[in-house]
Formats: C-alpha cells, sequence, structure tokens
C-alpha cells in the first residue's frame, strides 16, 4: 500500500466543501486516463462531500487535499459537490456520472445507501466510498482504525491532564464514531487508571459548532482540562472553546493544532487524503480494484501530529511514552478495542495486570 511510504511524524519521535445542494466546481482540467488504462480518455474525479462540507479543516478537507493533489501532480480534472442532507446524495452522484466522471468518491459512511442505488446502474465508473463497506465489483472502500489513534489521544491526555478529568465530543453517534469514544478511554486508562473519562457528549450533528463550543465549554467548567472532538466542523467550536478557557483540545482528521496554537494538544489525524490520492493514482494507472482497503497505525493511515505547538508543555519524557505505545500497537502487543463489548474487556485485563 502506497500509504507506507509516507513519513508519519510520531514515527520520527520514536527514533529520537463548493456550491451546496448539487451545484459542482471543477477544480483542475487535464488529459488523464480511464479506470481501465486507456489514454483516450481524460481522467475525470468526482467528490460528494459529506454534510459539514468544505472548510470543516477535518474529514472534508482531508479528502478534498487528496483530490486536489490529484489534481495538481495527476492531471485530473475535479469536479466537486456539497451534501446539504442525506436526501442529497443520490442525485449528487447521479450528476457526477452526467458530467463524466470515471471516478467518484462517497465521502462518508451515510453514502452508503445512495451508492449501494448508483453504483450498480454505471458499471464502467469506478466508485470509492470512505468510512463503510459496498460490496461491490465497481466500488473500493477505503476504511481506517481509528482506534488506534484514538488510543494514542486518549493517552497523551491522561499523561499530560493536570485535573485527570478528560472529555470526549463526537458528532452523530454510531458505530464509527464509537470507535474513536472506545479507543480514546482505553489510552487514557492505559496511562492512568485512574483518569475520569465520563465526560463524553455527543452533538448529533456535523456542522453546528455553536453546539460543539457549548458541549466542551460545560465539560471545562465541569472539570475536565482536556477535550477531544470527533464531530466535524462541529469540533471547531470544540478548539474555539479550549481557547477561551485556556485548556486543550484534541482535534481530529486533518492537522488542526494550528487553528489555537498552543491549545491544541495534537490531533489525530487521518490520512484521508492519502487514501483519496492513492486510489485516484491506481485509476489512472489501470490498477483500480474493489474490495476494502485497510488504513491502520502500522501502515501510517491514523496517528497523531509532531506536536509543534506544544512540545514544551507536553515533555521529551511524555512524548518518548506515547512513541514507545504506538510502538506496541503496530507490534500487536496492544491490542486497541473499537467497541463498548471490547472496551469492557479490555479494562478488565488493566485491572489484572499488576
Amino acid at each position: 500500500m502506497r500509504i507506507r511510504n509516507f513519513v508519519w511524524l510520531l514515527a520520527a519521535v520514536a527514533i529520537a466543501g463548493c456550491d451546496n445542494g448539487g451545484g459542482t466546481t471543477t477544480s483542475s482540467s487535464s488529459g488523464g486516463s480511464t479506470p481501465t488504462g486507456s489514454s483516450a480518455k481524460k481522467l475525470v474525479v468526482g467528490v460528494v462531500f459529506d454534510t459539514g462540507g468544505i472548510g470543516d479543516k477535518s474529514f472534508n478537507d482531508s479528502a478534498n487535499a487528496g483530490v486536489q493533489r490529484a489534481a495538481q501532480l495527476l492531471g485530473a480534472d475535479v469536479k466537486t459537490v456539497d451534501s446539504t442532507s442525506e436526501k442529497d446524495y443520490e442525485s449528487n452522484m447521479e450528476g457526477l456520472v452526467e458530467k463524466g466522471c470515471n471516478l467518484i468518491f462517497a465521502v462518508g459512511y451515510k453514502q452508503e445507501s445512495a451508492l449501494k442505488t448508483v453504483a450498480p446502474k454505471h458499471k464502467d465508473v469506478s466508485f470509492a466510498i470512505v468510512d463503510d463497506v459496498v460490496d461491490l465489483p465497481n466500488v473500493r472502500s477505503l476504511v481506517f482504525s481509528e482506534q488506534e489513534g484514538s488510543f494514542l489521544a486518549g493517552y497523551l491526555a491522561a499523561l499530560v491532564s493536570k485535573t485527570h478529568k478528560i472529555g470526549f465530543v463526537g458528532g452523530e453517534t454510531g458505530p464509527l464514531i464509537k470507535k474513536f469514544e472506545v479507543g480514546y478511554v482505553a489510552g487514557a486508562k492505559t496511562a492512568n487508571p485512574a483518569t475520569d473519562t465520563t465526560g463524553i457528549k455527543y452533538t448529533e450533528s456535523w456542522d453546528a459548532t455553536d453546539t460543539g463550543k457549548l458541549m466542551a465549554s460545560s465539560l471545562f467548567t465541569g472539570g475536565c482540562d482536556i477535550v477531544y472532538h470527533a464531530a466535524g466542523r462541529c469540533g471547531l467550536g470544540v478548539i474555539s472553546a479550549a481557547a477561551d478557557a485556556n485548556k486543550f483540545a484534541i482535534g481530529v482528521d486533518s492537522n488542526q493544532d494550528s487553528v489555537a496554537k498552543g491549545n491544541v494538544l495534537t490531533s489525530m489525524v487521518k490520512r484521508v487524503d492519502v487514501a483519496v490520492f492513492d486510489t485516484i493514482k491506481d485509476v489512472k494507472d489501470g490498477k483500480f480494484t474493489a474490495g476494502t482497503q485497510r488504513f491502520d497505525l502500522k501502515s501510517g493511515g491514523v496517528g497523531l501530529t509532531d506536536f509543534e505547538f506544544t512540545k514544551d508543555k507536553i515533555g521529551p519524557e511524555n512524548i518518548k511514552k506515547v512513541a514507545d505505545e504506538s510502538k506496541a500497537i503496530v507490534d500487536g502487543k496492544t491490542k486497541v478495542p473499537s467497541t463498548d463489548a471490547e472496551l469492557t474487556a479490555y479494562l478488565a485485563g488493566l485491572k489484572k495486570t499488576p
């Protein structure tokens, strides 16, 4: 997997969305190849963004970075469209097919149903979905081990917290965001079993920044000094609340460390950009295959940033501890839970460990 060729920041430490509701925008236009490798047609890439859209500095922006890189380096003609609600997904996909796209990305697990409807009708078009699995012969599923990167975020938070009370703000309730929450709690309890991790809230939205800020503010007022978010654009509200309280937020998906310099402890980066770029390159090279591709800590698909603005607040000893724990996950010594049931078993195992 090409993602292995990317230098992952934490590993280095160890050794020392466009128009709303259906409008499309062409970002770049240049010659390319079809999914079958023919040079007779342009490589035209379409992207249906999830609600929250471009500008979330998170999930959608990471996907957009991947397609824009493909426009620059691979000569792809990129067409993107935002979705104002779930009912837009199917029509947005069909609109991109009509515009001649030979590869279309569905960004977000909520597009699964629409993709299952659209993809079988256009067997000559390649599709990819981020964060869900669709088993169709012309669909590639791009999934991530978010729990592993979140484990490191929780581990670091417990090491740094002075109140020994940390919080979490998720977006919409579901199995995907549960992986972030569970990994975070497991990491915190591994670093310090006494850490209070009960401050967990869900916005049930991806774009209500005011709600994210209100929830984070209540967690800070309640004694948390670090709050991790996995809430899309809502997370910008969490970071704003951290800056106002002079506490720490932990960013997600993209590198959000610079959103509030010194108040974002780190970000749990999820390399959607690399997964997207690699898929586009496979189409251009005639190497596209359907099936599931998983991006984990070992492959560099998830991990923490390099603490650009917080190294002095974390300290070299804690940075090394996180790097060591990262290696334990990569080596298979630490098995990170991803569900509530797995978390319960994991925590029970910690209590038995001398």
